[in-house]
């Protein structure tokens, strides 16, 4: 006797699968940049295989990095939320700890970047051009003073959401 086939589950032949990209990040470059290559904008340098800070020779490729472009496009991938009372009463303190945490990731990870802080109804958004550094800054926040936090990941657009609140 056979049983029917799980409801919602379909059934594919290995030959007829095809593999989607987990990641769908439109800044991603799908080929590295010739060596060297600076970002006319802010200066990183791809060098060995990666962008990072440096000196760029005088006759480096030039090509804007990924960082830069969604600056350029205004299309942030992560976006911080904070809010609440508490961090009303400590703005100051919580805003430190999110431009120490950039700074922080920024040194390795030249495309880690805050793109634009917006104050709006007693809470504030933070933008960056990565999900890591808005994971980051949430996590840094939550260590330091606890409260309610929340991850809502997209892959599908490579974007996070974050929002903390006490």
């Amino acid at each position: 006797m056979t049983h029917p086939p799980f409801v919602g589950f379909r059934q594919i032949s290995r030959h007829d699968q095809l593999f989607k990209e987990r990641i769908h990040d439109p800044y991603r470059v799908r080929q590295k940049p010739p060596e060297p290559t600076v970002c006319p904008s802010c200066g990183a340098v791809f060098h060995e295989g990666r962008w990072q800070w440096g000196e760029a020779p005088a006759d480096a490729h030039q090509e804007m990095c990924a960082a830069c472009q969604r600056i350029r496009d205004d299309f942030p991938s992560g976006f911080v939320t904070l809010g609440g009372e508490f961090y009303a009463a400590h703005h100051s303190e919580i805003m430190h700890i999110v431009h120490n945490v950039e700074k922080r990731e920024k040194i390795e990870h030249p495309f880690n970047r805050i793109m634009a802080i917006e104050e709006k109804d007693g809470e504030t958004l933070v933008t960056t051009t990565d999900i890591h550094l808005a994971r980051g800054i949430g996590e840094a926040i939550h260590d330091a003073y606890q409260g309610d936090l929340e991850f809502h990941y997209n892959p599908e657009e490579y974007l996070l959401r974050v929002h903390w609140m006490r």
